[in-house]
Parts: C-alpha cells; sequence; structure tokens
C-alpha cells in the first residue's frame, strides 16, 4: 500500500522590484525540490503587488508554465518613504487595502506558514499572519536590514540574514530568532557555463585578454557607464570589455552602441545568457545590489563596485561594498573616489592574475559550502514537519 503524501501550503510574499522575487522564486524551487526527496505535496502561493511587474515575474514560474508556484495574488501596496512626498498620505489607504486582502486571503488559504523575501509588499502579509497566528520567516539580503524586515522581524519564526554581521543591527531581544544563511541564487549561477557564454559574446577560448564585464542593472547606472566612456582608450588597450549599458543609456547613446568592435562589446540588456556571461568574466565593475553582487560572488568573480549613494538609496549598496572590500573580496569606489584615476588604479592591481585569484579565494570564504538557497528551504520544510 502506497504511503500517503503529507501535504502542505506555504505562502511567498515580496516584490516592487526583480530583486525581491528571483531570490525567493529560487527558494520556491528549491523548496519543491526537497519536498519530493521527503515524500512531501507543497502547493505554493505567491502575494506581490497588483501593479508593476511582480505578476509578469512570478507567472512565468506557475506550475502550467512548468515551475513550482501554484498562484499568484496581486494585493494593493503603499510605500513608506523616508522623504517628505504626498504619496506618503495616499498610500496609507494602499497599506489598508493591502492588508485587508492579504488577511482574508491567509484566512482562505490557511497555508503552514509564509516566507518573506522583503520589500514593501511583503509587510501587511506578515502582519496579517500575525494576526491569524500563522507562523512566518522574513528574509533580509542587504548587510543592514531595510524597513520592511524591521517591521517583519518582530513577529517572525526565524530572521534569516545573508552576513553573521548583520546580527548586531538587531534588538538583542531578536537575536535568538536569527539564522544566517546567506542570499540565495538560482542554480544556474553554480553551473559553469563559461563556455557558452564566450560563444554569446564571440570570444575564442585562445584569448589571453581579462574579460572586464561591466553591469549597471536594467536601467543602466549613468556614473559607471561615464566612467567606461571616459576611459574606453584605456580599456580596449588592457582588457575585453563588455558593456551592459542600460536601455535608457543606449537608446541616449546610439554612437556608442554602434562602435563595438573586437575589444568593446556594447549591450543594452543581457537577459538569459547573463549567468554564463558572468561565468566568463574574470572583473566585474558593478553597483552592489544585493543579488548581482551574490550572483558574481558565487561565481568567485573578483570585482570593483561604484554603490548607490544618492537620494535614491537607503545606502544599503554602501553598506554591502564596504563589507566585501573588508573582507578582501573587492575594491570599492564610492563618493569622491569614484574617479577615473581610482578605476584605473583598481584595474591595474586586477590585471595580475595572483590578485584575482585571492579576491576569488576570499569570496569562497563568504559563500561558504552550503548553498544559501538550500539552507534557507530545508529551514522552511523543517517549520512545517
Amino acid at each position: 500500500m502506497l504511503e500517503n503524501k503529507k501535504k502542505f501550503c506555504v505562502v511567498f510574499a515580496g516584490g516592487g522590484t526583480g530583486g525581491h522575487i528571483y531570490p525567493g522564486i529560487a527558494v520556491a524551487d528549491e523548496l519543491q525540490s526537497l519536498a519530493k526527496s521527503h515524500n512531501v505535496e507543497i502547493e505554493i502561493h505567491w502575494i506581490g503587488s497588483s501593479s508593476g511587474m511582480d505578476r509578469s515575474i512570478v507567472e512565468k514560474n506557475l506550475v502550467s508554465c512548468g515551475g513550482s508556484i501554484t498562484a499568484f495574488h496581486g494585493i494593493a501596496c503603499g510605500k513608506l518613504r523616508r522623504y517628505f512626498s504626498f504619496r506618503n498620505f495616499t498610500d496609507l489607504f494602499k497599506i489598508f487595502f493591502g492588508f485587508v486582502s492579504s488577511y482574508f486571503l491567509l484566512k482562505k488559504l490557511k497555508p503552514n506558514c509564509l516566507f518573506s523575501k522583503g520589500g514593501f509588499v511583503s509587510v501587511t502579509p506578515c502582519r496579517a499572519c500575525k494576526l491569524l497566528k500563522i507562523p512566518y520567516f522574513t528574509h533580509e539580503c542587504d548587510f543592514t536590514p531595510g524597513l520592511a524586515t524591521r517591521l517583519n522581524s518582530g513577529g517572525a519564526k526565524k530572521i534569516l540574514v545573508s552576513y553573521e554581521e548583520t546580527s548586531g543591527y538587531f534588538k538583542e531581544s531578536l537575536r535568538s530568532k536569527i539564522c544566517v544563511t546567506g542570499n540565495p541564487v538560482r542554480p544556474v549561477f553554480y553551473e559553469d557555463n563559461s563556455s557558452a557564454g564566450r560563444e554569446f559574446l564571440g570570444i575564442p577560448e585562445t584569448n589571453s585578454r581579462p574579460i572586464l564585464l561591466v553591469l549597471g542593472g536594467s536601467l543602466g547606472a549613468l556614473q559607471i557607464n561615464n566612467l567606461v566612456v571616459e576611459n574606453l582608450d584605456y580599456l580596449k588597450k588592457n582588457f575585453i570589455v563588455i558593456h551592459q549599458t542600460g536601455k535608457k543609456f543606449a537608446d541616449e547613446n546610439p554612437k556608442i552602441m554602434e562602435s563595438g568592435d573586437e575589444f568593446y562589446k556594447p549591450y543594452a540588456f543581457i537577459y538569459s545568457q547573463m549567468p554564463s556571461v558572468i561565468q566568463a568574466a574574470d572583473i566585474v565593475l558593478s553597483r552592489s545590489g544585493a543579488n548581482s553582487l551574490w550572483e558574481c560572488a558565487v561565481t568567485s568573480k573578483p570585482m570593483i563596485l561604484v554603490p548607490l549613494c544618492s537620494n535614491g538609496s537607503r545606502g544599503d549598496q554602501v553598506d554591502n561594498a564596504k563589507y566585501f572590500k573588508e573582507k578582501n573580496a573587492a575594491f570599492m569606489l564610492v563618493g569622491e573616489d569614484a574617479t577615473s584615476d581610482k578605476l584605473i588604479e583598481c584595474l591595474e592591481s586586477l590585471k595580475d592574475k595572483t590578485k584575482r585569484e585571492q579576491f576569488s579565494e576570499s569570496l569562497k570564504i563568504i559563500c561558504g559550502k552550503e548553498k544559501p538557497v538550500s539552507r534557507i528551504a530545508g529551514i522552511v520544510l523543517e517549520e512545517m514537519q
């Protein structure tokens, strides 16, 4: 007689940006994989913003598309900004309706637990869980906890963080609930597809020049783009430069996009090939958002980090970059140091293969041997059994 499978329901909450969605999807996929080996059946629902990119990203991972997620549920979301804005007032109504929607949805689904990947979308579902006495976990990907994590942490079953030092930013009364897991990264980043990356870029295996990958996110980072353009002659003499400019920069600078050759290869955006392109790179010049940072870290790529430190950031990227710099895993160019001279100084250092190997070894220590996604999925599954 076949043993009946145990059935569980897990709700994921998070969104607003892809950085709060893709790592959560990686955890959902790993949770389903782990469930099969434990003879468990899990139904996974996702609560995200009813507007924006959340639905389109999550629905690509629905069971009907061969993914792990059963259904997406959009709710109204309000954001508490750190500056004066009339939208802080109007968003209070969105927060209220988001809480009501979350409450009745969770009451209907009766999940065994909820996993929060952060972002303002996650706050009202976590509040509803607390009222309904549904256990939930909250994960922080940055070195310093964001507002959503701080709001969610009080009622959380466990607080999952990416760095051991992050514990010091929480109240002492909460530290017993903290687990250091690292930041979840999609499995494809752990596979060696560097040859596919070189093929996509048109770089022969016999190439001996270091490959410099420049990343600024989907929209591009003007500060980084300007540094590349200002120093293009130097860069082309010493590296093969793969430059993801972002669509806006590409549209506004068609001559630069048309100037590509064997040593300078500009792209508005690199899509599904990005994991293999990162694996093919020798050095990465990038912002220091948590997810792109860890995607480069798990592939052991030496980095030059130019963190966002304007009014558009709470300072999390500076904190992330500083941590990697102090661990001898990256260079950091911030504020007055984000100059052409400093960039060239860092690149000259990383032309030395021995220096790159030192950074790579430091990154392996930071990332550890156990994959964060496996650690997190294991914690969630253990709670339900």
